[in-house]
């Protein structure tokens, strides 16, 4: 019997194993099954102790907590797929003439890390993620300058926003997905996924816990309310931040520990008690399977969640790369080996 391919991912910038979650698959959300793709994380880090101690709980493979600046890529080792969801808010485009990515603090130095680790390794293809404002960062000059960045690392580049609720999240969050192949014919072959709930998201109500069993320390106070009455801002609530039940949610951040009644957080009015999501409840509305281990402390679950890539859009792209993958190997497989052939003819 002939063995099965299997794909190993190299993940930067991991977090609590949201993208090695969705690109090994093999678990159920919503009571949909997500199968096992031929996957195999070789590698994971993380600067932030907090989020490796969820990735942990949920992988057989520890997560390196390390910051990637002080890891010499030939620690890391040799992989078929590189991921990363890299930090973007710092980048400034340098005035010089043909302009430069530039940056602003030590964070908007992390992209060129991933393309440091790219031009040593030469994985197959790389899926780099981030938020949908890197596309208007520094109007709109930084992100053709990060895309150029990728393909002088010797990659063909395609990159594509996706919305996360048109993929069985019941959640409207934004992704920018750049995907790097070295293969021309492979990029050629690949497809981003086809949405699968476009015109019916899940909605927020399916994944909420039952409000009889939802501790007290979740709801705002009386006091809080009674204040945000008294001002110009109760009508509205901030921009609307008060979830319909019966839509998808909209994008939870990094500091939900910090929401407030009056915040741009969404929060939840159920039974006329306003409240925040419990951390349960923020991995269901960011598509991680029941099973999936939340230990540590309410503030450091909040972050590591609220940043994470949705295990089952991740799920998406990753089926679509590895089917393209397969495609071109098959059809190579099925060439005729003409110099194989002649030197057959002379024997």
């Amino acid at each position: 019997m002939k063995k099965k391919q299997i794909y190993t991912i190299a993940s930067l910038f991991s977090g609590c194993g949201g993208m090695d979650l969705g690109a090994e698959g093999g678990f159920q959300f919503l009571h949909k099954n997500y199968k096992k793709l031929p996957i195999k994380i070789v590698y994971s880090l993380d600067w932030e102790p907090s989020a490796a101690k969820i990735y942990d709980a949920n992988f057989s493979l520890k997560c390196h907590v390390a910051d990637i600046r002080n890891v010499p890529s030939k620690q890391i080792p040799n992989h078929d797929i590189l991921t990363g969801g890299f930090p973007c808010q710092s980048f400034s485009v340098v005035a010089q003439n043909p302009k430069r990515l530039g940056y602003k603090d030590e964070k908007g130095k992390l992209f060129f890390e991933m393309c440091r680790v790219i031009r040593s390794k030469k994985p197959k293809v790389f899926i780099a993620e981030n938020v949908k404002g890197i596309l208007s960062a520094n109007k709109k000059e930084a992100f053709p300058l990060i895309v150029k960045e990728f393909e002088n690392c010797g990659y063909y580049v395609t990159y594509a926003t996706l919305n996360s609720s048109h993929f069985g999240v019941p959640q409207k969050r934004e992704r920018v997905f750049i995907i790097g192949f070295k293969n021309k014919s492979v990029f050629d072959d690949f497809k981003f996924p086809e949405p699968t709930t476009f015109n019916k998201p899940p909605i927020l109500a399916q994944v909420l816990e039952n409000e009889s069993e939802i501790d007290n320390k979740y709801y705002f106070s009386e006091r809080a309310i009674a204040g945000l009455q008294k001002t110009k801002h109760f009508t509205s609530m901030n921009k609307g931040r008060v979830q319909s039940l019966d839509k998808p949610c909209n994008t939870l951040g990094a500091h939900l520990a910090k929401v407030s009644i009056n915040s741009t957080d969404p929060i939840l009015l159920i039974n006329n008690r306003y409240r925040m999501f419990t951390p349960r409840e923020v991995a269901r509305i960011q598509s991680f399977p029941e099973s999936f281990k939340l230990p540590g402390a309410k503030t450091a679950l909040y972050r590591a969640l609220g940043n994470a890539v949705p295990p089952v859009l991740m799920w998406e792209v990753t089926n679509s790369v590895i089917e393209a993958m397969i495609q071109v190997k098959n059809l190579e497989q099925k060439r005729p080996r003409y110099k194989q052939l002649e030197l057959d003819l002379l024997v």
